[in-house]
C-alpha cells in the first residue's frame, strides 16, 4: 500500500531534528505557577516578532482566539467578524457558548469585510444593547483559501475601531504565511491590530501550541481566562522549545509551501479551468470547486483516499488542499494523477 499523501492540513507537519533536540534539553518549570524559562523565552520571542509587548503560550489557536475575546470583552457586547471567519464557522460556537458574546457576520470578499457594511454594523452601547465590543479579522483567511488581507484593509479596520474605542483582534493562525506572501514582517501586519494569535504548529512545524500577543496589560487580563478555559500547562518547556526553533528557523521556508500550492493549482487548472483559479492561491491553501463533476466534496475525498491522497472537504462543493514541508512537487504530481483518474472515471 502506498504511503498516504496528506493534504488535509499543515498541522500534520512533524518536528525537525533540531526541534527534537531542543525539546529534550528544555527546562521543566511549572508554567502555571512560577513560570517556565523556556515558555517565557517563547512568549518574549513571539511578542518581539509581532511588535507587541507580551505573549501568552496556549495549546491551540482556537483557545488563543477564545481567550482574546474573553479578555477584550469580559463576556459582554457584540463581536463583528467576516462571515466566513474561522472563529465564526469552525470553533464550535465558543464566542456565544463560552465567551458569552453576541456576534454579527459581516459580508466580505476573500476574507476582507465590506467597509460599508462594517461601518454600518458598529454601534455604541445604549440602554437597550451592549454595543460593539470587539472587531475581529483573520489572515491568512482559511475559508477564503488562504487569502491574505491587504494591509490597507487592516489599517482601515483598525482606524475605524479606534475612532469608536473598540479593540481589534486578529486570528493569525498562519500569520507568518501572510507575512511571507506580502514580503513584510509579522510586526508590519500586527501593527494594525490590538492583539494577534498565531500557531507554531502549522507550517512552522512545531508539534503543539499557539501564542497570543498584545499589550502587557492585555496579556495579564488574558492569563486568568486561559486558566478558566483549561489552558494552563505544567511542564510546558518541552513543547515551547520546539516553538522557539520554529520561529527561528522555519519562517523563511514557508515560501516553498506557497510555491508548491501554486504548482498544484496550476496543474488542477489545466485539467479543467473551472476547478480553481491559480491567481486565488496566495499562500499554502488551494480550494477546488468540484460541483461541476456532479459529485460532492465528501465523495471526492473518499475517492482520493482510496488512491492514497488525503484531502478535506471545505464545504459540500469544494475540497481544501494544504501544502506543507512534507509535500513536494513529487507528491503533488501523484495527487494530480489520482485526481485526473477520479475525474476521468466520472465521465
Amino acid at each position: 500500500m502506498k504511503p498516504l499523501i496528506d493534504f488535509r492540513t499543515d498541522t500534520v507537519t512533524r518536528p525537525t531534528a533540531e526541534m527534537l533536540a531542543a525539546m529534550q534539553a528544555a527546562t521543566q518549570g511549572d508554567d502555571s505557577r512560577d513560570g517556565d524559562p523556556t515558555v517565557i523565552k517563547l512568549e518574549a520571542l513571539a511578542a518581539a516578532r509581532t511588535g507587541k509587548e507580551a505573549g501568552l503560550y496556549m495549546p491551540s489557536g482556537t483557545m488563543t482566539n477564545l481567550v482574546a475575546v474573553l479578555a477584550h470583552t469580559s463576556r459582554a457586547g457584540e463581536v463583528l467578524l467576516e462571515r466566513g471567519a474561522h472563529m465564526l464557522n469552525t470553533e464550535l460556537g465558543g464566542l456565544a457558548a463560552v465567551a458569552g458574546v453576541f456576534y454579527k457576520a459581516i459580508p466580505g470578499s476573500r476574507g476582507a469585510m465590506d467597509e460599508t457594511a462594517l461601518r454600518e454594523a458598529v454601534r455604541p452601547m445604549t440602554r437597550n444593547n451592549f454595543g460593539t465590543a470587539l472587531i475581529c479579522m483573520e489572515t491568512t483567511h482559511n475559508g477564503a483559501g488562504g487569502a491574505v488581507l491587504p494591509l490597507a484593509h487592516m489599517q482601515m479596520v483598525h482606524e475605524l475601531a479606534r475612532r469608536h474605542g473598540i479593540p481589534v483582534h486578529t486570528d493569525g493562525a498562519r500569520l507568518f504565511n501572510a507575512a511571507v506572501a506580502l514580503g513584510v514582517s509579522a510586526a508590519d501586519i500586527a501593527r494594525h491590530t490590538d492583539s494577534v494569535g498565531f500557531c507554531v504548529s502549522k507550517g512552522l512545524s512545531a508539534p503543539v501550541g499557539s501564542v497570543l500577543c498584545g499589550s502587557r496589560d492585555f496579556i495579564e487580563r488574558a492569563r486568568p481566562f486561559r486558566r478558566m478555559v483549561g489552558g494552563n500547562m505544567r511542564q510546558a518547556g518541552s513543547i515551547a522549545a520546539a516553538g522557539i526553533v520554529a520561529l527561528e528557523t522555519m519562517v523563511d521556508r514557508l515560501k516553498d509551501d506557497h510555491a508548491t500550492a501554486k504548482y498544484l493549482a496550476d496543474a488542477l487548472h489545466r485539467i479543467d479551468a473551472r476547478f480553481c483559479n491559480p491567481a486565488d492561491t496566495e499562500t499554502n491553501i488551494v480550494r477546488v470547486d468540484v460541483a461541476l463533476t456532479g459529485r460532492n466534496a465528501v465523495q471526492w475525498s473518499d475517492s482520493l483516499a482510496k488512491a492514497g491522497v488525503a484531502v478535506s472537504p471545505a464545504d459540500p462543493r469544494s475540497l481544501r488542499f494544504v501544502t506543507h514541508r512534507h509535500i513536494s512537487h513529487s507528491e503533488v504530481d501523484q495527487a494530480v494523477e489520482a485526481f485526473t483518474a477520479a475525474y476521468s472515471g466520472n465521465h
